[in-house]
């Protein structure tokens, strides 16, 4: 008779977490690596065909042994969402650290950011992309231009909100948000409210772009797939993504301005 590989596993947490076998933490890692490639396989669809897949995983392996060292079986929090966070972050923090992503797109990111805020202030609605184009003194053509140049970028930058770890000052606005196994009650209400925040920017959203963020981050469609719902290219689908993440970047800027 097979053995429950649910009771397996829980073995496996008990020998390590108990006694520090490192036999066991092996077979851990093992267990969940394929979190790792489904984490990494998530980024790398909307990443630049240069950086490797294969690279993101080895990543994001850091993050998996990270997790499993720090995380307590006893909490009342599933160990894939937990991991997932921290898979996410080790790979980011490793992007990141390649600086790829060159100054003047992340100055253009800051730039539409900052239109987006003025315009939804002045105009008490969410603003078009002629006017946005029109307060950046540029041609609708070339807001476009940038957004296509920016959608390599637009998937790490919304993950960044998410993960935790140190921040240097290229980061998103309100810096890291702390998984859910802090300790700190002072850190549990920041991440409480900041992820309230959240979401009543993503609902403030024009509604194709709140589809395309329901689609990709919730219901875990590719962009390839978001584009046979809506009718759409893949490509139209990542500006609607890239526009969808700067403007929940920007209200998450203007929320820690006024905090």
């Amino acid at each position: 008779m097979r053995s429950d590989p649910r009771t397996d596993v829980s073995g496996l947490w008990a020998r390590y977490k108990e006694n520090g076998d490192t036999d066991a933490r092996d077979a851990l890692i093992l267990n969940y690596s394929p979190l790792v490639k489904y984490v990494a396989g998530r980024l790398a669809s909307s990443l630049p065909q240069t950086v490797d897949t294969a690279d993101l995983i080895s990543y994001g392996i850091f993050g998996l042994i990270d997790a499993i060292e720090k995380f307590d079986p006893d909490r009342a929090i599933k160990f894939e969402t937990y991991a997932i966070a921290r898979i996410k972050g080790a790979i980011i923090d490793e992007l990141r650290a390649m600086d790829w992503v060159p100054r003047s797109v992340r100055s253009r990111a800051r730039e539409i950011e900052a239109s987006y805020i003025a315009l939804e202030n002045e105009l008490k609605r969410v603003p078009t992309d002629q006017e946005v184009a029109d307060r950046m003194g540029i041609s609708a053509r070339e807001f476009q231009d940038i957004l296509t140049k920016l959608s390599y970028t637009s998937v790490v930058s919304f993950e960044e909100l998410w993960v935790g770890g140190e921040r240097d000052e290229g980061q998103s606005a309100l810096g890291s948000i702390r998984d859910d196994a802090a300790e700190d009650p002072v850190a549990i209400f920041e991440s409480v409210e900041i992820k309230d925040i959240l979401a009543n920017a993503i609902e403030r959203l024009p509604e194709r772009e709140k589809t395309v963020i329901a689609l990709y981050y919730y219901e875990g469609l590719t962009l390839k797939e978001i584009g046979q719902v809506l009718g759409v290219t893949e490509s139209r689908v990542s500006q609607l993504h890239t526009k969808a993440v700067l403007r929940l970047r920007a209200r998450l800027h203007a929320a820690q301005a006024t905090a």
